[in-house]
């Protein structure tokens, strides 16, 4: 039974493919004849179809004969800047198609020969590509096949390599330079498709007896997986297509193998594989039959799984196994600011992504990660809605009533009263927070869906857990530090280990206080005496007196009777004046007292805060009386 083997990754590159849809979209969307600078692609077949669609090949030398206006396609391939400046100067309308792979290598060579790099190009000089990598340094690279070339070669060099070279090829010039210069930076840049699909042919040339290399015969990587295979299977052949197959191969290969430059199209390989299996007795591998289902639709909406084909700055270029890549743009891979699309995606990663439009200017499908993101983030917003699971949101804006946060993406409203147990003044504070939350109400509607969260169920427990575990700690005769949270007329109120305790105004000092403020500041820390740590109706009552010994308890031998002591009046009576002798013991001069002279109130002769002399007359301990006399002190 004959078998015949498709070798993976065969046919069309990614750049290939971009510049031929590139072609086809132009002519399509302007209606009239399109140019491309030099032959599209390698492909005489496809050249001719190109022809077909009034899409023209012409060279450099023949652009006296475009007008001002005319659209003309720079191929995958590239071009240098100085044919840049002159389609720029003839006014022409430029499609660039260049592949990403190789505008990415002349960025590289322009950026190191204006840092004073010498270059070097190992590929094949008269390759429309190196030409145009070439042109990048003014045209003083030196490039090489194999190295031999290279005797004199700058102090420094920044060595890079033609997309379809072969990788021995590289490893070879390498080594050379290694030898010969004293610094060089070094960019493997041979397509990472090239290398694939090299190795793939080298692998599957050692298992058949017959190999059939499908390309064009200018085509230089076609050229390349040629001579792979003829060194491992000596009865290959290159052709262009089905036609120049001959019909003894056909007949008498029995394991054939196939594999075909980057500029053959599906159509080409289907069309040889199938001449070579008119009988139909084939085992065809998995790339084929996918191949066959190659025409399969898909639409807007739709989630599609790919392999990530390149790379640039802003954009990755997915195969989705269909008639067009996928591209993800930026923005809809990420939402993060100041990344690079290489931050987040590396060649060869499969993807999964949302379908968002068919086709852009360049005949890609545009497709979303962020969009399978959003999806994922509804549902799971709603399940942590119907479950009561705790979500992490990122704070982004603060708005009248409330912040804005965003969960993947999706929008998600906290009002002002859920944020905190208190009242916040100043939301703008949280932006940039990132804060555990409930989702409290999850509601469809017609202007999308309406998602609030909350803060104080999560808060509230978790206040109640600091205060079990503090009023479990907390007895009657404790000293204990704390702070002032809020102050009142009739005390203040103390933070103890999340809890809130009462210092009445009486029990902050042995003096007389009119105002608790005269003498405490909210957020001052302060030790404080446990007086009821009423755990059943969580009340917990404070003293900073009962941490101060009672002035009156020796009263009478500080102050002996017949002394004379200094003090200060604090406040007036009709009968007379109290002076305080010290925090908690006032002593009273009655009006009698105070002068020689009648006098009709103690204001007369007295003020508030002066401080005086008076002899003792009296104390009484039990009844916290001192009687004083200022006439008698004079």
């Amino acid at each position: 039974m004959k078998k015949i083997t498709l070798a993976d990754k065969a046919g069309f590159c990614f750049g290939v493919k971009r510049a031929v849809d590139t072609a086809l979209n132009y002519r399509e969307k302007y209606n009239r004849p399109i140019y491309t600078l030099g032959p599209l692609i390698h492909n005489n077949d496809v050249v001719e179809f190109l022809k077909s669609k009034d899409i023209h090949s012409i060279e450099i030398g023949e652009l006296n004969s475009l007008n001002e206006g005319d659209i003309i396609i720079i191929r995958s391939h590239g071009i240098s800047p100085k044919i840049v400046e002159a389609l720029n100067k003839k006014r022409l309308i430029i499609a660039d198609a260049t592949c990403p792979y190789v505008a990415h290598i002349q960025q590289k060579v322009q950026k190191y020969y204006e840092l004073g790099y010498g270059i070097v190009i190992v590929g094949d000089s008269t390759h429309p590509e190196v030409v145009g990598i070439n042109g990048c340094c003014d045209d003083k690279a030196i490039v090489s096949k194999d190295g031999l070339n290279i005797i004199e070669i700058p102090s420094k060099v920044c060595v890079v390599s033609q997309t379809t070279e072969k990788q021995e090829n590289w490893e070879n010039v390498i080594g050379i330079i290694a030898k010969k210069c004293k610094e060089f930076v070094a960019f493997n840049t041979i397509c990472s498709a090239t290398q694939i699909r090299q190795k793939a042919v080298y692998e599957l040339s050692k298992q058949v007896d017959t190999m059939v290399v499908i390309g064009g015969h200018h085509s230089s990587n076609t050229a390349k997986l040629y001579e792979i295979c003829k060194k491992n299977c000596n009865n290959t052949i290159h052709v262009e297509n089905a036609s120049q197959i001959p019909d003894d191969m056909i007949k008498n290969g029995k394991n054939i193998g196939v594999t075909a430059g980057a500029s053959t199209p599906d159509w080409i390989i289907k069309e040889a594989i199938l001449k070579m299996s008119e009988n139909r007795d084939l085992e065809l591998n998995e790339q084929l039959a996918f191949m066959e289902e190659n025409d399969v639709q898909i639409a807007v909406g739709d989630i599609v799984k790919g392999n990530i084909i390149s790379l640039n700055e802003k954009e990755a270029f997915i195969n989705i196994g269909y008639k067009k890549d996928g591209i993800i743009p930026l923005k809809e891979a990420t939402r993060e600011e100041n990344v690079s699309i290489k931050d987040i995606f590396n060649i060869g990663d499969e993807v999964e992504a949302k379908v968002i439009s068919l086709r852009n200017d360049d005949g890609y499908v545009i497709l979303s990660k962020i969009e399978i993101e959003r999806e994922t983030a509804y549902e799971e917003l709603k399940d942590a809605f119907e479950n009561k699971t705790v979500l992490k949101l990122s704070i982004k804006e603060a708005v009248n009533g409330g912040v804005i946060g965003r969960y993947k993406g999706v929008r998600v409203f906290i009002p002002a009263s859920h944020i905190e147990l208190f009242h916040v003044d100043k939301l703008e504070l949280y932006v940039g927070k990132e804060l555990d939350v409930n989702i409290i109400e999850y509601k469809f509607q017609r202007r999308g869906t309406k998602i609030v969260a909350s803060r104080r169920e999560l808060l509230m427990a978790q206040q109640f857990e600091k205060e079990s575990k503090a009023w479990n700690e907390l007895d009657k005769g404790q000293i204990i530090e704390g702070e002032v949270k809020r102050i009142t007329k009739f005390g203040a109120f103390i933070d103890i280990k999340g809890i809130d305790g009462l210092l009445h105004v009486s029990e902050i000092s042995w003096g007389r206080i009119e105002k608790p403020g005269d003498v405490l500041k909210v957020g001052e820390k302060v030790t404080v005496y446990v007086l009821e740590a009423d755990k059943e109706n969580k009340k917990l009552s404070l003293s900073i007196k009962k941490l101060i010994s009672n002035p009156w308890n020796d009263v009478e031998e500080k102050y002996p009777v017949g002394s004379i002591v200094l003090g200060k009046v604090v406040r007036f009576a009709d009968f007379g004046a109290f002076i305080e002798l010290e925090p908690g013991v006032d002593g009273l001069v009655h009006v009698s007292e105070i002068s020689y002279k009648r006098i009709n109130k103690p204001g007369d002769v007295l003020k508030i805060g002066e401080e005086v002399k008076a002899k003792i007359l009296n104390v009484n301990k039990e009844e916290k009386k001192v009687s004083l006399s200022i006439k008698e002190a004079e």
